[in-house]
């Protein structure tokens, strides 16, 4: 089905919710004391398998901060990371979990600062020049706003966790141009948002350097598995729809684990 000729029930679902120091040293990780922060590409929104205690936030033993913790066996692990999260919830609501004994945190934030649900429902239930205009507007607030706000938060974790060693992750991009896709979005469409991706990959990466902060990207990792690939680690639109444009268990196994443990 061309996701332009979505049934009503769908788009009104989707626009509801398709809901995106100093130089620590990694220590080994039998000594970790590990927390997982962000967001629902921390928590794992989209893989299944989720824990009964998490409810919304939908954190999943299949998303990396669990993959690496069964493999690693850290000396503690608490996973706080939450679909939805903003910078400023993932600051309110989840750095509680931090302390001065915490030697480990992995973080993703920022895509729902800049409305990454609206962005994709634009996309897919309106025209291609609305599509780009609403991610031309992502990428200003991307420019503007968001770096002050990521600088906040990533105060707030290395006031909480002098000592952690602290890994942002960044997101990957949703779609290979020229792939095998012959609905749905235009090229333009799908290049605009692949840029902003690359955009607030970079903005994320400059203030995580500045912060004294370890960033990686899982863009690699990604490479032949986007959408329109054939060989998709990510969702396209689907039910239930909080899974839309959230990787698949695959994405997080074989994109988000790796990407995180070549740096942890």
């Amino acid at each position: 089905m061309s996701v332009r000729s979505l049934p009503a029930s769908l788009a009104t679902l989707a626009m509801g919710a398709v809901t995106v120091l100093g130089m620590a040293q990694p220590a080994s990780a039998a000594g970790d004391n590990y927390v997982a922060l962000g967001d629902s590409y921390s928590s794992g929104a989209g893989a299944g398998s989720y824990t009964s205690e998490s409810g919304d936030c939908k954190r999943s033993t299949k998303a990396y901060p669990h993959l690496w913790a069964n493999a690693n066996s850290p000396s503690s692990f608490r996973f706080v990371a939450c679909s939805g999260a903003t910078t400023s919830t993932v600051s309110s609501g989840q750095l509680g979990a931090l302390s001065s004994s915490t030697t480990l945190v992995s973080v993703t934030a920022g895509g729902n600062d800049v409305g990454f649900a609206d962005v994709m429902t634009t996309c897919v239930l309106q025209s291609e020049a609305a599509c780009v205009s609403r991610v031309n507007t992502a990428i200003s607030q991307m420019q503007s706003s968001l770096p002050g706000k990521l600088d906040t938060l990533y105060s707030g974790i290395r006031s909480r966790s002098p000592r952690a060693h602290v890994v942002v992750l960044g997101y990957p991009r949703f779609y290979k141009l020229s792939g095998s896709c012959i609905a749905g979005l235009s090229e333009t469409e799908r290049g605009a948002i692949n840029n902003a991706a690359d955009v607030l990959n970079g903005v994320t990466a400059k203030r995580a350097a500045d912060a004294g902060f370890t960033f990686s990207s899982v863009v690699d990792e990604f490479t032949g598995h986007e959408l329109c690939s054939g060989d998709a680690w990510l969702h396209s639109v689907t039910l239930p729809v909080v899974n839309s444009y959230h990787p698949k268990a695959a994405g997080q196994s074989g994109g988000y684990l790796p990407a995180f443990r070549s740096v942890a």
